[in-house]
């Protein structure tokens, strides 16, 4: 790979404290405005993102802190509820993991409400959660307690699906709320009913580290496996349709552009000084963006714009890519 491909943050924010994990909320906030949220050490942060693609009166990136929360552990994971709005009475709401394997429902109004709710069951580190997409009355987390659960916020309890070796990545159907998908470390995809807690396909590869199923186009399907990327369409086979070799230093997150669906982003182990960023298109062989991250180890995707966001070492960097 040339060096002169590689290519410097589109925008940087600076943050207080090293950023473990970053998300774009992948749901309209009902202004202009994106809603991001991100996790350090002892808090998560609440701010709203206005680039100048979006308003040509912005000069780079709007960058405004609505709320900080504490908490008591470092973020592992975090996921955004539907419910999040800024229009008509603002609500903020988002769960979050950390290494006490607990997820903690954090909601505010931005006046005088902020709660936080403690969810208890799983019995190793929680890898990844997701809320349900249309209502956002469920949530669904993987562990390394080889279980997928889905929790019921009205109280009733968890669902467990249990798996054959540690969930590593979980995914809603972005239409069909019934609709999971579980990816475990050991190489198997699965899709469960949720009417009838039964899986309904499966796909195959080697161990996996991460993987997503595409927002806007869900035949789509893409994980990282060791140093590659693999894609594949579930409508026609359970075997990769595409398979290429992407990080040297094997490769750690896969995440699809909520853009265009030939579009996303893997990156490699972090850990290191630098965590390496590529970007894909699927019409092009060599990825399109490169970029490199002062131990970056997250990645999220604008929910409209071509852009995405990796957490460093006391700040966000932002890459858009060129469609």
């Amino acid at each position: 790979m040339q060096e002169e491909s590689v290519r410097s943050p589109s925008y940087t924010v600076p943050c207080d404290d090293y950023v473990h994990v970053v998300e774009f909320s992948p749901f309209s906030s009902g202004t202009s405005a994106s809603l991001l949220a991100y996790g350090g050490n002892q808090f998560v942060v609440v701010a709203t993102c206005l680039f100048q693609e979006e308003d040509m009166e912005v000069e780079g990136v709007e960058f405004n802190v609505l709320r900080a929360f504490h908490h008591d552990l470092r973020v592992d994971a975090l996921a955004w509820s539907p419910e999040s709005r800024l229009d008509r009475i603002p609500t903020l709401r988002l769960c979050t993991a950390a290494a006490d394997r607990k997820l903690r429902l954090l909601t505010s109004d931005l006046q005088d409400r902020h709660e936080v709710e403690v969810m208890e069951g799983h019995t190793s580190y929680i890898n990844h959660l997701v809320f349900e997409p249309t209502e956002g009355k469920q949530i669904a987390s993987v562990s390394d307690d080889h279980t997928c659960r889905v929790w019921d916020l009205d109280g009733r309890k968890p669902t467990i699906f249990r798996l054959r070796s540690p969930g590593v990545s979980v995914c809603w159907h972005p239409e069909e709320v019934f609709k999971l998908m579980v990816a475990e470390k050991k190489g198997t995809i699965r899709f469960y009913d949720l009417a009838t807690h039964q899986a309904i396909l499966s796909l195959d590869c080697g161990p996996i580290a991460s993987a997503d199923w595409c927002f806007s186009n869900p035949i789509k399907v893409g994980a990282v496996s060791g140093n590659d990327w693999l894609i594949w369409d579930i409508t026609r086979s359970s075997y990769p349709q595409e398979k290429r070799p992407a990080h040297r230093d094997k490769a750690h997150l896969f995440r699809w552009s909520r853009a265009n669906d030939n579009l996303f982003a893997t990156t490699g182990c972090p850990g290191k000084i630098s965590s390496q960023l590529l970007i894909h298109h699927l019409g092009h062989p060599q990825p399109v963006t490169v970029g490199f991250a002062t131990v970056g180890s997250c990645l999220s995707w604008h929910r409209t714009l071509p852009l995405c966001v990796v957490g460093c070492d006391r700040k966000l960097c932002f890459w858009m890519t060129e469609m």
